[in-house]
């Protein structure tokens, strides 16, 4: 089959090699321009054209692809479809027309769940037990297009966005070879989405990433593992940012629990362990941290440099709180 691929990040990179393991003639792909990345601002080529040069397949990265010259491109490519994993930019009604098959896009979610940029994330981050992979034909909305075919797998319950990004990444890549056969023999019947059952998941914010010490322990793991890598879970401490790279789920810590209830955000600290309540009362280990400005340490190690005193709380400052040592 004759395709033309968009896409942009790594989850992409799979379904590409696929494509092509298959024996798909990928005439071209598109991805987006490269972005200046890291602290030198070097431009920095997205994973999709990595793999693709690799491949040895041309590449366009156009700064829109509803420019008139890359629809007539497209237009006169004549691909039997067009596969769309993670591209970034909605595509327009004059290139959905274009091929027969269609434009064929993997989801990281079971729609009608989760439509938007980031199903992963949100799916974890809300403390779903299974998640997957819908094989859709694109329309004009956002992941309202018909679905093609499905594959679940479940979320474990310490894993994150991260783990569940890299196992959809292979499912989906398996699913849109599966969905391109079936559409090609006429055995797959687009099923429309139910609109009443359709959640978001829209694109992350760095506000997402702060920590409400009013939420359940469960539910403030829940978002720290669904967002990371980005914005991952942060609060604050005497002023100061306070990210939390690494935390678990705990019991109270016994014999720190004073008399009366303690508020949201209480820290104790337990020989070289640290913890901090969550609004049912239940405790989250802080496990490693990173104070804005300073590099990242072990719990006991911010508890070395921090002095905390009795009822200290993250996410409610002081003014006359004492500073930190210098790690």
């Amino acid at each position: 089959m004759h395709l033309i691929f968009m896409g942009t990040p790594d989850f992409a990179v799979p379904s590409l090699h696929a494509l092509v393991d298959a024996g798909h003639r990928v005439s071209c792909v598109y991805t987006q321009p490269d972005r200046p990345a890291g602290r030198g601002g070097k431009l920095t080529a997205s994973a999709v054209k990595v793999a693709a040069l690799s491949l040895g397949i041309p590449v366009e990265q156009p700064v829109k692809v509803r420019l008139p010259e890359v629809v007539e491109q497209l237009r006169e490519a004549a691909p039997d479809a067009i596969v769309v994993v993670g591209y970034g930019q909605l595509i327009p009604r004059a290139i959905l027309e274009i091929p027969r098959l269609g434009i064929v896009n993997v989801h990281g979610s079971l729609l009608p769940k989760y439509r938007g940029a980031a199903p992963i994330q949100w799916a974890v981050a809300n403390g779903e037990t299974l998640t997957g992979v819908t094989t859709m034909r694109i329309n004009e909305g956002l992941d309202t297009g018909d679905m093609l075919l499905k594959a679940a797998t479940p979320i474990g319950p310490s894993e994150t966005a991260v783990d569940v990004w890299y196992r959809l990444a292979g499912i989906g890549a398996s699913l849109l070879v599966e969905t391109l056969e079936g559409l090609e023999n006429g055995w797959i019947q687009p099923e429309p989405q139910n609109p009443a059952e359709a959640t978001l998941a829209p694109i992350l914010k760095r506000e997402d990433g702060k920590v409400d010490w009013n939420r359940s322990a469960a539910a403030i793991y829940n978002r720290y593992r669904g967002f990371q890598p980005w914005p991952g879970a942060w609060t604050t401490f005497r002023g100061a940012r306070l990210q939390l790279k690494s935390l678990a789920p705990a019991p109270h810590p016994e014999g720190s629990q004073p008399v009366t209830t303690p508020a949201p955000g209480t820290l104790f600290p337990q020989g070289k362990h640290l913890f901090a309540m969550a609004d049912d009362g239940a405790a989250l280990e802080l496990l490693r941290l990173q104070l804005e400005g300073k590099s990242e340490v072990s719990a006991e190690a911010f508890l070395n440099g921090a002095h905390l005193r009795p009822g200290e709380r993250l996410g409610a400052d002081s003014p006359d709180t004492p500073e930190i040592s210098p790690q």
